[in-house]
């Protein structure tokens, strides 16, 4: 395996033979805990950012060679949603009183990333459907990890006023 082909599925975690996407996203979450207790917040931004748009050369490089698009083993996509919607969840945690509040960010980010990333609404499957490219197999995903990031901080909120 070359080094753009171990890269965009994340190590291989896209070749996974169901649910690919699912997979990936895990393991995006389960790096992205280990970094975390490493490195700071600010390195691990910087490093959602620099994969980001690495990813969308690499992404074009892949597709040209193989003359497909948003092939099910690209899961470097999903990494970057997945780290977005982790950067917003733990951004509050400090703000955040009730028991377990870390472990239930955790959680929450999986499942909203995931909700957003399969669902697709707006403009997220807007972009899915008509942007080609690494723009494109990368956009849908980056906004999915926005709209879980937010949606995370909000459920999380919520459940602080009620706990």
């Amino acid at each position: 395996m070359n080094l753009n082909r171990l890269f965009i599925t994340f190590f291989g975690s896209g070749l996974a033979p169901k649910a690919p996407g699912t997979v990936g996203s895990f393991t995006a979450l389960v790096v992205g805990i280990i970094l975390l207790q490493v490195i700071p917040m600010q390195t691990f931004f910087m490093l959602t950012l620099v994969i980001t748009i690495v990813a969308i050369f690499e992404i074009n490089k892949y597709e040209k060679e193989t003359e497909t698009h948003d092939d099910k083993s690209i899961v470097i996509d999903e990494v970057s949603g997945m780290w977005i919607t982790l950067i917003f969840a733990l951004s509050v945690i400090d703000n955040i009183s009730f028991s377990y509040a870390y472990e239930i960010a955790v959680v929450l980010s999986f499942a909203s990333f995931r909700l957003f990333d399969i669902w697709k609404p707006s403009t997220i499957g807007l972009i899915d459907r008509k942007v080609k490219g690494g723009l494109g197999v990368m956009g849908d995903d980056i906004l999915a990890g926005f709209a879980g990031g937010f949606l995370t901080i909000i459920i999380l909120m919520g459940l602080d006023k009620i706990i």
